[in-house]
């Protein structure tokens, strides 16, 4: 049993940070728990804050872990608004930004990922906004409700999730979007050529405009206002306000200046953790988005910002911090939403590591299944507006068995019979 005097500390105010608060509780941890938020907002879930939340379609309130009486309830001390400045690993405590020192015998760093600015003039303008924070979806809800009634323009630099995603949005509120990406289709380093190109029919559908090939060098404003935007390529679009959605960033700084092991940047950055999301420093772990951790059957260190690995790893995280035997080995798997297209994606199938792409389903209707294959293997499995099949996909991905490509492109044949039997 872990002795009910010790303190356990985590940094980070995310899913992961409030869910390992309430796994330490679970497990029957009697010690004090602190959770240390630089935010002035209870924990909260990031999807809302470019879907449901962002659409008008959830209430404010549908965003946070817990109700915030729950924390008194469970005796998780909170420090609302106070960033972790300094941490002291000889003297195991964590500075503040007020000054107060917490000390700690066990720490959890969940400290998140930050949104990557443009270098371009003009980003001091009023309007160019960034999405990561509840603020943020915020402030970004009510331009988008303007630019709907105006007739507005919308710039996006980034066709990734969050472009994208920001990009429906906007056409919900009938703002019109043009969206700038350096690749040749939209989420390319993600699903390839080979389907990349059906986010932008998608999206043209709806009337969003796209400029491929091109990145945004330049905004152009007046009073303090935007006008337009311009390309590298010489282009320039007009608008009014401007989101930069090119990308995240692990917040790694507390842990970079203590001295714990880091990823080099070209390899996505983080704080290295082994399978246990212990870093270097024995009583010292990390969870969610900063979290580089080795995975035991990938056989490589996997950095994943989205949702359910900040789910799952903090309470993971929290049963190591309890001193008992874990291996963090979930399948990555995200979900998006974008119009009457809803997905759920499974796997690692970075680009150059498959050489095959199959799908089962009409992929013209966006009622299909795509998997990403290399010799015969399964990497990853996509399944857009199909629904409860993420279970067999986990399972193929975790058998590493080789799968016959026409058995997996045929929709009669069900995937639970392409599974090992027992």
């Amino acid at each position: 049993m872990v002795d009910a005097h010790q303190t356990f500390v985590i940094v980070g105010g995310g899913l992961a940070g409030a869910k390992a608060a309430e796994t330490l509780r679970q497990e029957g941890f009697t010690g004090r728990v602190i959770l240390i938020c630089d935010e002035r907002e209870h924990p909260y879930e990031r999807p809302p804050l470019s879907k449901g939340y962002l659409t008008g379609r959830d209430a404010r309130d549908s965003v946070f872990v817990h109700k915030p009486d729950w924390y008194a309830k469970a005796d998780v001390e909170l420090h609302l608004g106070q960033p972790a400045v300094h941490l002291d690993r000889a003297a195991r405590t964590v500075r503040l930004g007020d000054g107060t020192l917490v000390h700690y015998d066990k720490l959890l760093l969940a400290t998140g990922a930050e949104p990557r600015r443009l270098d371009v003039p003009g980003t001091g303008l009023a309007g160019v906004h960034h999405l990561r924070r509840l603020a943020h979806a915020e402030r970004l809800r009510g331009v988008l409700s303007s630019l709907g009634r105006d007739n507005g323009h919308l710039v996006i630099a980034g066709a990734g999730w969050i472009g994208l995603e920001v990009a429906a949005a906007a056409r919900g509120y009938g703002a019109e979007v043009t969206v700038v990406e350096p690749e040749p289709t939209p989420l390319h380093p993600v699903l390839g050529p080979e389907l990349g190109q059906l986010f932008a029919d998608l999206h043209s559908e709806h009337g969003v405009r796209f400029h491929f090939g091109a990145r945004l060098t330049e905004i152009t404003g007046h009073d303090g206002m935007v006008l337009a935007v311009r390309t590298d390529d010489g282009e320039e679009h007009p608008a009014h306000d401007v989101l930069a959605a090119v990308g995240a960033a692990p917040r790694t700084a507390l842990a970079e200046a203590a001295g714990l092991a880091l990823v080099d940047r070209a390899d996505g950055g983080g704080i290295a953790v082994d399978a246990s999301l212990r870093t270097s420093d024995p009583d010292i772990f990390a969870a969610g988005d900063v979290a580089a951790a080795e995975h035991p059957w990938l056989h490589t260190r996997l950095r994943v910002e989205h949702w359910a690995n900040a789910l799952h790893a903090g309470p993971a995280a929290a049963r190591a911090m309890l001193g008992q035997d874990v291996s963090y080995d979930r399948v990555p798997y995200f979900y998006s939403d974008q119009y009457d297209v809803g997905l759920e994606y499974s796997g690692y199938a970075p680009p150059g590591s498959y050489d095959q792409v199959v799908c089962r389903g009409d992929v013209g209707k966006r009622e299909f299944i795509a998997f990403w294959l290399r010799e015969g293997r399964l990497l990853a499995g996509m399944n857009v507006n199909v629904w409860d099949v993420t279970g067999p996909i986990q399972r193929l991905i975790r058998s590493g068995r080789p799968l016959d490509p026409t058995a997996l492109a045929d929709p009669t044949t069900p995937l639970e019979s392409l599974l090992p039997q027992d």
